[in-house]
């Protein structure tokens, strides 16, 4: 019972969700707009869950004094600390939340996003080999839409910035297209696969 009423629950709202998608009437409409605002009730409930298990697994690590424990503390300390600063002093423009956000949060995401630059070039760096005659082909036009982004691309030869405009529009475009109807075939299956109650994975087990 405890799984199939859920099972039946997500078949009746996936297939009224499916109608009203065709259906633009009013009506579905209205019921669209109610299903988001209990999602996002939903995913206040979810937010709860997420923080105490933040907690639950940074002051295991704390009590256990596993490697790295301290930075689980510095991890809680901030939590705690940041949520009572944005609950007590709000969070509008010139707030000490927003400050905190601009000057601390935008910037470790900036050297994070800095960071994953240097692994994906190395990792471009691995996938780049002319081992064959596809890597080459790729390592050819990786190299010339490297070229062509650059300003010394455009002292090398004039008309390579178009050139590589026109890789990007027809034939990487082509890929990426294909690639896009994949994932689409490939998301379309597995909402049947959970509507069907095939895939069961989100109740927490396959039995």
């Amino acid at each position: 019972m405890r799984r199939a009423v859920p099972l039946r629950i997500c078949l009746i709202m996936g297939i009224v969700m499916i109608i009203q998608f065709f259906i633009p009437h009013r009506y579905s409409q209205d019921f669209y707009t109610k299903v988001l605002d209990w999602n996002i009730i939903i995913g206040i409930f979810a937010l709860v869950l997420g923080i105490q298990s933040l907690f639950h697994s940074e002051w295991t690590k704390v009590r256990r004094r596993r490697s790295g424990w301290g930075f689980s503390v510095v991890t809680i300390v901030a939590v705690i600390v940041v949520a009572a600063i944005g609950i007590w002093g709000g969070i509008g423009e010139g707030s000490v939340f927003i400050k905190i956000y601009r000057n601390l949060t935008m910037s470790m995401q900036a050297t994070m996003f800095a960071l994953l630059g240097f692994y994906m070039a190395s990792a471009a760096f691995r996938a780049f080999r002319a081992r064959t005659k596809e890597a080459t082909v790729l390592l050819i036009a990786a190299i010339i839409v490297m070229f062509g982004r650059v300003p010394v691309g455009d002292l090398v030869w004039h008309k390579l910035p178009d050139f590589v405009e026109w890789i990007l529009m027809y034939p990487s475009m082509a890929v990426q297209r294909g690639i896009l109807l994949g994932v689409a075939l490939g998301s379309a299956a597995t909402s049947l696969k959970i509507l069907l109650g095939i895939e069961r994975g989100w109740l927490g087990g396959s039995k």
